[in-house]
């Protein structure tokens, strides 16, 4: 029985805790949190065996093999690194680091003791996502990618979290070198980063705030961000990030010299690009009736999914979650190479560089205050 425990008892926590529920061959041997009713409420919603306060009492008592940690990303370097140097394996959620180079750290830190740990890109691992990596890898492009546009949009409504964001000027995102984007354009870079071929590409990014947000008051918080990425091996991707665009899109499009492949992770479809044109007027007649059967498809496909009790919100996570239990018990590969971990970390560096983030912000760690109410 693989031990796993809870570090952070907030929102995504729960989304943690309900698809580890979910997976045979583990449990829940203890949450932390800085606040201790934080932590009592959840381990009596969850019926999690034991909650702390302390993170060295949590790793000391309930020794466990596997930590989530789910705290504000101020905090994801020092309670990994803590988690790992206790012997566990660490799932951390995203973004996975401050800069490129407290990722570096981790990842050798999990190299030299022989542990593993991954980042919380759980959108990469979702239905119609796996099922694109599965052409990519088979060839459909044909040799490899040749441009990329990852869309992630954000809305920021009158309720929730957003509400709770522009409303506190003291939030924990704000204190973030990248604010709002630090906490959420991982996902959108992550996507690119995967198929990049290169290391160390080039980017040039434009971020501002839009005219909406300057309406409501709002100065310091961007919420359009455009990105330009170029590898060494010449493919190229965009990738925009949005609170004003309508429709708000969660899309990956991918394209190779051969076909294409457009993912949207809103609908949860998949729908391949045919490379070659029809002869004359057939062009404008086979492709409207090739996107109809394949929407089709992709609906047949969802609904057995669904009936399959396989087709939740969070269906990328516990699968993510899944695969990396694996990796541990089993000794199989971490679900996302650290390549990819490190260089959307390297991608996130170069653009907020770009956006008068203060150099010293992005690359010298990062000490939370919070830690030192886990970690006495």
């Amino acid at each position: 029985m693989l031990k796993v425990a809870i570090v952070g008892c907030g929102k995504i926590a729960d989304d943690h805790a309900s698809q580890i529920k979910r997976i045979a061959g583990c449990e829940i041997v203890g949450v932390c949190d800085a606040e201790p009713l934080m932590a009592r409420q959840f381990h009596e919603r969850f019926r999690v065996r034991r909650y702390f306060s302390d993170l060295q009492e949590l790793l000391r008592e309930a020794r466990p093999d596997v930590v989530h940690v789910c705290t504000p990303p101020q905090s994801h370097f020092e309670i990994a690194k803590l988690c790992m140097e206790a012997s566990c394996h660490v799932y951390v959620e995203k973004p996975f680091a401050l800069c490129l180079d407290e990722a570096r750290t981790l990842i050798a830190l999990a190299i030299g003791k022989g542990l593993k740990i991954t980042a919380g890109h759980d959108d990469q691992f979702r239905h119609a996502a796996r099922r694109m990596r599965a052409l990519v890898q088979d060839g459909f492009l044909g040799t490899g990618p040749v441009h990329m546009e990852s869309y992630y949009c954000y809305e920021l409504g009158e309720s929730g979290y957003a509400k709770v964001l522009l409303g506190d000027k003291h939030h924990w995102a704000r204190k973030l070198p990248g604010k709002l984007l630090h906490n959420i354009i991982s996902h959108g870079i992550a996507r690119i980063a995967e198929f990049l071929t290169g290391d160390s590409p080039q980017v040039i990014a434009c971020g501002f705030t839009s005219p909406a947000l300057k309406s409501r008051g709002e100065s310091e918080i961007i919420d359009e961000l455009r990105v330009i990425v170029c590898d060494e091996e010449r493919a190229t991707a965009y990738f925009t990030f949005s609170s004003q665009m309508r429709p708000a899109l969660h899309q990956f499009r991918i394209y190779g010299e051969k076909n294409g492949l457009i993912l949207d992770q809103d609908q949860e479809t998949l729908i391949r690009l045919r490379g070659k044109r029809y002869v004359s007027y057939a062009e404008k007649f086979i492709p409207p009736i090739s996107f109809a059967r394949q929407y089709l498809g992709n609906l047949r496909t969802n609904l057995r999914t669904f009936l399959a009790s396989d087709f939740h919100m969070k269906s990328g996570m516990k699968y993510l979650i899944e695969s990396f239990y694996k990796s541990v018990v089993e000794g199989t590969p971490v679900p996302i190479p650290y390549r990819e971990i490190l260089l959307t970390a390297r991608i996130m560096d170069a653009i907020f560089e770009q956006l008068d983030v203060p150099h010293s912000l992005v690359h010298a760690p990062f000490q939370p205050s919070m830690t030192s109410v886990l970690i006495k």
